[in-house]
């Protein structure tokens, strides 16, 4: 049995540092991710698919001129589809894959809430729930008032390789994609010039 939980807890305890985190709702789930990580918030818009990708990965956009891969975070923790409203939109992430490199990744989430400061102290190991998903990405569990929100690491689970560097076919197919626009109508612009600063 404590060879099963002190990963759990060694894990929480050293990646998990205080400050701000952006949440958003999946499934009407309250989840965070570190706003240091966040380049922007955008429009949901038309991805182009890419073939023989796994199913929560969407496909890729043309973020001013860069192509970058899209994640469906319902599809990827296993969470039913949902048809997309007004309030649907990518987070755009900047995250580091197993080798160092830098690169963008836009995650598809159901609504962004607020921005908030979270402390060590709100904050408590993930429990073990018996899947790899809840071991690999998951910060903690942050206590926010009544409730809790799950804080993820996205950088745990994003791709290896940027489509932008991997297939010059998927490069082909995304110069003509219509760039991305801001999704600043559910955010103030204090609010995103905080979280991309």
């Amino acid at each position: 049995m404590s060879d099963q939980s002190n990963p759990i807890e060694d894990t929480s305890s050293s990646s998990f540092s205080s400050g701000k985190f952006l949440t958003f709702l999946l499934a009407e789930e309250s989840y965070g991710i570190d706003v240091l990580v966040i380049r922007e918030i955008i429009r949901m818009q038309t991805i182009t698919s890419v073939p023989h990708m796994p199913a929560h990965v969407k496909g890729v956009i043309n973020l001013r001129g860069k192509v970058i891969p899209v994640v469906d975070l319902r599809l990827k923790f296993g969470l039913p589809a949902d048809e997309e409203t007004e309030r649907t939109c990518v987070i755009v992430v900047d995250v580091r894959n197993a080798d160092g490199i830098s690169s963008l990744l836009g995650i598809v989430v159901d609504a962004v809430e607020e921005v908030i400061n979270i402390s060590d102290e709100d904050v408590e190991p993930s429990p073990d729930f018996g899947t790899p998903l809840s071991n690999e990405c998951c910060l903690g569990i942050a206590k926010v008032k009544d409730g809790v929100k799950t804080l993820l690491d996205i950088e745990k689970w994003s791709p290896r390789k940027s489509p932008e560097n991997s297939s010059p076919r998927v490069r082909s197919e995304s110069k003509g994609l219509q760039q991305a626009e801001p999704h600043d109508r559910f955010l103030k612009r204090e609010t995103l010039k905080t979280i991309t600063e």
